[in-house]
């Protein structure tokens, strides 16, 4: 059998990794490395034990640092990794400093990448995550599209490898788990919010945690660890905002259930804006540009970042306008549910 190494280490990835794993369990020597970029308990572990994915075969350790310091940390450490095992291929997901060392390390010992979420473009080079897409698909020999916009996007910068569209492999394993669990009976809004551009700046966190506190409904806070870790050093306290609740990150079932039964989800996250279309639950998304433009277009996902005082009215007014005109909601818009077999398919036809 081919032999395949799986280069994760952020919480979205080890989701991605879980449909692929359990597709390709009998057909290939599937091997896993997991940089550690999420170290968190939270982030991390949980996912493994949840998913059922088995341990990494690799467990690097590399958190923390700067983004460049990062990404060379992992690209030594995964380059002899790759030397000595000799893969035929090797697997990144999504835009993640593990996604672009991971792709590196491979192509400089000129073993195939195979590239899971190619295509997609915010058309915001300071995102370090553009980067990290751009790069990865100009060295990837085979690349797997969640829609055909992102398709387009690769063929009209001049990318020539073969490349499919597949739909999106995070949908496979929320179409199976989501009916599954049951609603939250109460009513609220769901947050997470973790981007630098919006954690950075105290001043642009703590106007934030303001606004989410003014909403006419109560709100569930996910706090990511670097996100809580400036709510400290700049002594942001949660008792100052008593409409808001403050949880660890949830683990994947449970992050999925509160996303289901939410009002709306404000969010800065990529993998959510996609989840909670596909839920049909209405998201506001706290930046200027989103990868996932598709979601834009009938008003279940809405960007905002400046000003944030308009937080409470733009919410209510996506809501009014979802409970009135009922938009169109395309459940097919990610693809049927199958990513992860066709990606198989392709993959083993990709190495014959």
């Amino acid at each position: 059998m081919k032999k395949i190494i799986a280069i994760i280490g952020a919480r979205p990835q080890f989701i991605k990794h879980a449909p692929i794993a359990l597709a390709m369990q009998n057909d290939f020597i599937l091997k896993t490395l997991h940089t550690g970029q999420h170290y968190d308990a939270n982030m991390s572990k949980i996912f493994f034990d949840e998913l059922n994915i088995k341990k990494p075969d690799y467990q690097l350790n590399i958190g923390g640092g700067t983004h460049g310091q990062q990404t060379g940390d992992m690209l030594k450490a995964i380059e002899p990794i790759l030397f000595n095992e000799s893969p035929d291929a090797v697997i990144v997901y999504g835009d993640t400093n593990s996604t672009l060392a991971g792709a590196l390390a491979a192509a400089k010992l000129n073993i195939p990448v195979i590239h899971i979420e190619a295509g997609l473009r915010s058309f915001n080079r300071k995102m370090p995550e553009e980067i990290n897409r751009l790069l990865t698909d100009q060295i990837s020999g085979l690349l797997f599209c969640p829609n055909q916009t992102a398709l387009a996007q690769l063929r009209e910068e001049g990318i020539k490898a073969a490349a499919f569209v597949t739909g999106d492999i995070m949908a496979d394993l929320l179409k199976l788990t989501s009916s599954r669990l049951p609603l939250i009976t109460s009513e609220f809004v769901y947050a997470t919010i973790h981007r630098p551009y919006n954690t950075d700046d105290p001043k642009r966190l703590h106007q934030i945690l303001v606004n989410l506190n003014k909403l006419p409904w109560k709100v569930k806070f996910a706090v990511h660890p670097r996100t809580r870790k400036i709510m400290k050093e700049h002594d942001i306290k949660e008792h100052d905002f008593n409409n808001i609740t403050f949880v660890s990150p949830l683990g994947y079932f449970e992050n999925i259930q509160h996303l289901k039964s939410a009002k709306a989800l404000i969010t800065d996250s990529g993998g959510m804006q996609k989840e909670a279309y596909l839920l049909k639950t209405p998201c506001t998304t706290l930046r200027s540009e989103t990868e996932w433009t598709e979601t834009l277009t009938h008003g279940w996902n809405q960007l905002l970042f400046e000003p944030i005082d308009l937080l409470n009215e733009k919410v209510i007014a996506q809501l009014n306008l979802i409970a009135e005109s009922e938009p169109i909601h395309n459940e097919l818009l990610y693809g049927d549910g199958q990513a992860a077999l066709q990606i198989k398919a392709h993959i083993s036809e990709f190495l014959d």
